[in-house]
């Protein structure tokens, strides 16, 4: 029954991008992005593209995404957004956080990244412009990868916590108290592998084309990137997505090294209580405006 249950899920879903899909307009720039990928297939191999292309997608994504919040400390009309006004951002800690970040992506990425040419080659995942699936079908692809690594993220970020280990791998990355973009990937190298394993659960279930592996990238690092910014900027397009945590519920983990330990949805956190702190905290902070 439960299997019949799940497949009746991902059927409804199936059939629910399919109608997004057919009511679309066609994309205008895709005669454009469809040159610019053949030719980049006929001039690397698939090794260059899968070792080369993923770095730089995530080094460009990952600074790309840094820089509004590393702007923002610059003008003074941003900071009544940022949610632990009285931390500001300092160029030591930047400094010490980019040192961490280098050593992380280069040391310890850089090597997983070199394995997602020979992951695509055993499962025949292709590189061709005509097996790319369309965009409704991507993003629904990245929010399956979505859950499955914020329910891996939440369990193994939970046990991180553990008294009996927190100190020797988690706490490095509640270095900071008050989180800062650039601080998402900012980790232990132990802890860097034990949650980033949860990236690739959902690529191993869904993906079906190379681009997922880009789209997945970005869409994550955009994610992390934004729970850690430190400010909790209104009309924010991430909070139309059901469930999503968002800065204000990520920076209170940071500020009291407990609760909220899911990474994109607050899901599991309402399931097992673990986000009562903070609810009971906005709750009262609510209470004080309104007297």
């Amino acid at each position: 029954m439960e299997v019949n249950g799940t497949a009746t899920i991902l059927s409804s879903a199936y059939l629910a991008v399919e109608f997004v899909d057919s009511v679309l307009p066609d994309n205008p720039l895709q005669e454009p992005l469809k040159d610019a990928w053949n030719h980049m297939l006929q001039n690397y191999s698939k090794f260059q593209i899968a070792t080369w292309g993923s770095l730089i997608v995530h080094e460009l994504i990952y600074f790309l995404f840094c820089l509004p919040g590393f702007i923002f400390q610059f003008l003074p009309f941003m900071q009544k957004y940022k949610i632990q006004s009285d931390k500001p951002e300092t160029w030591e800690k930047q400094w010490k956080c980019f040192k961490m970040l280098l050593f992380n992506h280069f040391c310890i990425q850089l090597p997983l990244i070199c394995g997602t040419f020979y992951f695509t080659e055993f499962f025949s995942i292709p590189y061709d412009w005509d097996s790319i699936p369309r965009w409704p079908y991507v993003m629904a692809q990245c929010f399956g990868c979505a859950v499955i690594e914020d329910t891996w993220h939440y369990f193994l970020h939970r046990a991180l916590h553990h008294r009996r280990i927190y100190k020797h791998i988690h706490k490095v990355h509640h270095d900071f108290t008050a989180p800062f973009g650039m601080q998402a990937e900012y980790a232990h190298p132990a802890e860097t592998l034990i949650l980033g394993a949860g990236f690739f659960i959902g690529i191993m279930l869904f993906c079906n084309h190379v681009i997922l592996l880009w789209a997945w990238v970005t869409f994550r690092l955009l994610e992390t990137i934004d729970v850690h910014s430190g400010y909790d900027i209104p009309l924010n397009p991430l909070h139309l997505i059901p469930f999503y945590a968002g800065a204000r519920f990520h920076d209170f983990h940071h500020m009291n090294f407990v609760g909220n330990y899911g990474s994109t949805f607050t899901w599991w956190d309402r399931l097992f209580n673990t986000d009562s702190q903070f609810n009971k905290h906005y709750t009262n902070n609510k209470a004080v405006k309104t007297d």
